[in-house]
């Protein structure tokens, strides 16, 4: 890209995002184009300026920093870095959900600070080593509780799951299934508590995820 890359700093603490501003512009390829103090700022903000990464910390005033980087996924031109003291792999993972490109601590280096701008801003994703080990280790722990979770489950209960997804009702997956109505509703109230889901969209997310259905 031509000129330097512009960075919104999204933090409710001045102090800290002083401190980032002189961190990246003491580069000659940042540029610090505006701050937020408040999720929705971040918001008015990055729609106003199209910056090229939003530096952002999860815990925000009106609107948490998740709130904002799922409300920026759709831009095209802005990509999300959070950064933040939170060193909990729950918090990672839903930044990645909520489309953020990258996720740091805040005790990191300089360096690497703006090391991972630069990547984000090429379209790559950026996590610190901490982050990383954590991330892997969320992800991991997610797929195998899908796993196990469909390890629970009877074949009739899986055939059942299968038909709930598509968007069959009772009576047509009996129907398909050559069995009761009143045994299709026993099946279903059956995977639903083994799996602790109680809509039909978190069954589809389930099935999607442990592989029963493509997305």
């Amino acid at each position: 890209m031509s000129g330097p890359i512009r960075v919104l700093v999204a933090d409710d603490h001045m102090v800290v995002r002083s401190g980032i501003r002189h961190v990246l512009e003491s580069e000659a390829d940042f540029e610090v184009v505006g701050e937020a103090a408040t999720g929705s700022e971040a918001i008015t903000l990055a729609s106003d300026l199209r910056p090229d990464v939003v530096v952002l910390d999860i815990s925000m005033p009106d609107l948490s920093g998740l709130e904002v980087a799922a409300q920026l996924r759709g831009s095209s031109t802005t990509r999300v870095l959070i950064l933040s003291m939170h060193n909990n792999a729950e918090y990672v993972l839903e930044s990645v959900r909520a489309g953020a490109h990258g996720y740091l601590l805040k005790d990191t280096a300089a360096t690497e600070l703006r090391t991972a701008i630069r990547a984000v801003c090429r379209g790559e994703s950026y996590f610190s080593p901490p982050v990383a080990s954590r991330l892997s280790a969320a992800v991991r722990g997610e797929h195998e509780a899908q796993h196990s979770g469909l390890d629970q489950l009877t074949g009739r209960e899986r055939e059942v799951l299968l038909g709930i997804v598509r968007g069959q009702t009772n009576k047509e997956i009996a129907a398909e299934l050559g069995i009761s109505h009143r045994t299709v509703e026993t099946h279903r109230e059956s995977l639903m508590r083994k799996l602790q889901i109680r809509t039909v969209a978190e069954l589809t997310r389930f099935a999607i995820s442990a592989g029963i259905v493509q997305s």
